[in-house]
């Protein structure tokens, strides 16, 4: 197969256990992310801010954004992108944690990833 035979797009897939040192400095980060967005509709903002202040993987959903992974990537633009958070029982010296195992999560045929706002 030519280089011009193959796609032009990349999935790139990234796993990380993030460990919350001080929950208040999340949350309060995240909330004053929901109240920058200008774009958010007062709606939505309510619900935001109720569920960053319930869930600390909420929070970190909406801090974290895949666009600030690849914007000083030369060469790239991000077409698509879905993330997501959720809080798991973490043990790194367990005999069933593998950092390198694939678990049958992703689904390399779905395309559906519809580039949610950072929430599950």
């Amino acid at each position: 197969m030519t280089t011009s035979e193959t796609s032009r797009y990349v999935r790139l897939r990234v796993e990380l256990v993030l460990e919350i040192e001080d929950t208040a400095a999340l949350t309060g980060g995240a909330l004053e992310r929901i109240a920058a967005d200008t774009f958010m509709p007062d709606e939505e903002r309510a619900h935001a801010k109720s569920a960053v202040r319930e869930d600390e993987a909420e929070a970190i959903a909406y801090l974290v954004d895949p666009f600030d992974l690849v914007s000083d990537v030369p060469g790239v633009e991000l077409a698509q992108a879905s993330w997501s958070s959720e809080q798991i029982e973490y043990d790194p010296d367990a005999e069933d944690w593998d950092p390198d195992e694939e678990d049958g999560e992703y689904d390399d045929d779905d395309e559906s990833d519809d580039g949610d706002a950072g929430r599950p």
